[in-house]
């Protein structure tokens, strides 16, 4: 899953970016590492020691990046069984739309 997935399951009032922060500080037995960016990268470079800890967490587990340390997240995102039509992070597009939300 990214961090938006996790975020719009929240539903108001939380971003990827709080996301984040409560992932940090979550306790030892949380899965943290299977949680990834938008652009299917790892984000905790600058948190975790060694910086490369999470890819190599995923690897282990199939997950396969690119030269650029990307995975293919058409190929390896999770998306949780639909709660609601509209919500287009059970879509398997990699590209955060609001199209189908009503934003009013």
């Amino acid at each position: 899953m990214t961090y938006g997935q996790i975020a719009e399951l929240l539903g108001d009032g939380y971003t990827p970016r709080t996301v984040g922060f409560c992932m940090h500080s979550s306790p030892e037995d949380t899965p943290w590492h299977r949680v990834l960016n938008a652009q299917g990268k790892t984000s905790t470079g600058r948190i975790v020691l060694p910086v490369d800890k999470q890819q190599r967490m995923l690897e282990q587990e199939g997950v396969v990046f690119d030269k650029n340390a990307r995975c293919d997240l058409e190929k390896f995102l999770y998306i949780p069984k639909i709660r609601s039509q509209n919500a287009s992070l059970y879509t398997k597009s990699t590209k955060r739309t609001t199209k189908g939300t009503n934003n009013s």
